[in-house]
């Protein structure tokens, strides 16, 4: 019998997600908000690209803290998609917000709050995998998430931004406003096309509730998960490659337009450059998921880590080039750098979105899906704490150097390790092989 491989309505519904908050990661994360953000504080003689890396890095703290504990929750019956649809709605709702701030510090504050509502939904979106495919279905239906939402980013929201920074003035639309509209898009956005999800996707795998407080059981469930990671050297060790290389892909995500603002790259070529990343994204995370289906999951990760080596290296020589620079060559080596920046796009669309839909596919099969929502508690934990430590490392060794190009380049090494514990989990789990 000839195997189905259309997706089904729950499975769509389900990668609808991913579409709905894609241009929050797009626009607030990665283009058009944090170069506004480093641009007003460098007006003011702050340096934007470390408050920035700071902010992210205490955003990420709090969810990853909070993880765990609402992940226990979660797995009880009907709590995903509520948890989920409250912390969506904090995001949306503080996105809304940052729309209002014109001052560093309560810019910096909405982000924070909003990045918080939009990673804690994240963890009960990912948990919600396990729900609607199969085992041997989550590598493609993962992929299919990520390349909508690469789509979904790079689409009207997206475009409309582009549009009115660039050419907004023209209509009387100056460039906060644009800026502004952008923002209010991205919350509109993220709310509406979330509602596929709430109407179509149920919660099949749970744990019923035992008689007493539910927080007390969920501690206990928690010291359960854990014990459990440590004891199976498969989960531990892929958890813990994790934990490395998703810190660089964290890092370069958060503070691509950052570091290239610090470095003087025009703005509306780096926002163009990040926009054909989307384009690069969408046929490449499905390439990923049918490769992992054919090849394995480990080597299609491994070959996403040596792509981003690659941008590290890259990425230190276009911030060596404006860094030692003179005068005289500065502009010179400002356009080769932004030139370089259009290259790093490209690369860094072709690994992305396939390396982050390879990994949530990848541990949502290790793990047993009526405690998925704790155990990606857990894998929010990792991945979280390594997007605190890869920003802090950058802001950290940006000020002592007073060279953002080294900050970058550090990055590397995290790749590195990631790559070496991944062969290390392969010689334990031959599904992830």
């Amino acid at each position: 019998m000839k195997k189905n491989t259309a997706f089904t309505k729950a499975e769509k519904s389900w990668a609808m997600y991913d579409w709905a908050n894609s241009v929050y990661a797009t626009i607030i994360m990665a283009a058009v908000y944090p170069i506004y953000f480093t641009n007003v504080c460098y007006e003011l003689g702050i340096p934007g690209d470390v408050w920035w890396s700071l902010g992210t890095s205490i955003a990420t703290l709090v969810v990853a803290v909070c993880s765990p504990f609402f992940g226990a929750l979660g797995d009880y019956k009907g709590m995903k998609k509520r948890m989920l649809g409250l912390f969506a709605a904090v995001g949306v709702v503080c996105t809304l917000f940052m729309a209002i701030f014109d001052n560093p510090r309560g810019m910096l504050v909405g982000y924070i709050l909003s990045y918080i509502g939009f990673g804690i939904a994240n963890l009960f979106y990912d948990s919600l995998l396990t729900d609607v495919a199969t085992a041997d279905r989550m590598d493609r239906v993962s992929s299919f998430g990520y390349s909508l939402g690469y789509l979904g980013g790079s689409t009207i929201p997206f475009i409309l931004s582009i549009l009115l920074i660039q050419f907004g003035s023209h209509i009387g639309i100056g460039g906060v406003a644009a800026v502004k509209i952008s923002v209010v898009m991205t919350s509109v956005w993220w709310g509406a096309f979330s509602i596929p999800l709430f109407r179509n996707v149920k919660q099949k795998y749970y744990v019923e509730a035992k008689a007493g407080s539910r927080m007390v059981d969920a501690f206990q469930n928690l010291r359960h998960t854990l014990a459990e990671i440590f004891r199976n050297k498969s989960i531990f060790f892929f958890i813990i490659a994790y934990f490395f290389y998703i810190d660089g892909v964290g890092t370069v995500i958060h503070m691509a337009t950052a570091y290239g603002s610090s470095l003087r790259l025009n703005s509306t070529s780096m926002i163009l450059a990040l926009f054909l990343t989307q384009i690069v994204a969408v046929p490449c995370a499905i390439l990923f998921g049918n490769i992992a289906t054919k090849k394995g999951a480990v080597p299609t990760l491994l070959g996403g880590i040596g792509i981003y080596i690659v941008v590290c290296i890259l990425g230190f020589f276009m911030g060596h080039n404006v860094e030692s620079a003179s005068p005289e060559t500065l502009d010179a080596a400002i356009q080769g750098s932004t030139r370089l920046f259009w290259v790093l796009s490209i690369l860094v669309g072709m690994a992305q979105g396939g390396m982050q839909a390879i990994s949530r596919s990848t541990f949502g099969k290790l793990i047993p899906p009526e405690r998925s929502n704790e155990y990606f508690g857990f894998f929010d934990v990792f991945g979280k704490f390594a997007t605190i430590m890869g920003p802090a490392l950058y802001a950290a060794i940006a000020t002592a150097t007073g060279r953002s190009s080294i900050g970058i380049l550090a990055i590397a090494l995290l790749f590195v390790v990631g790559g070496v514990l991944l062969l290390v989990q392969r010689r334990y789990d031959t599904k992830a092989a």
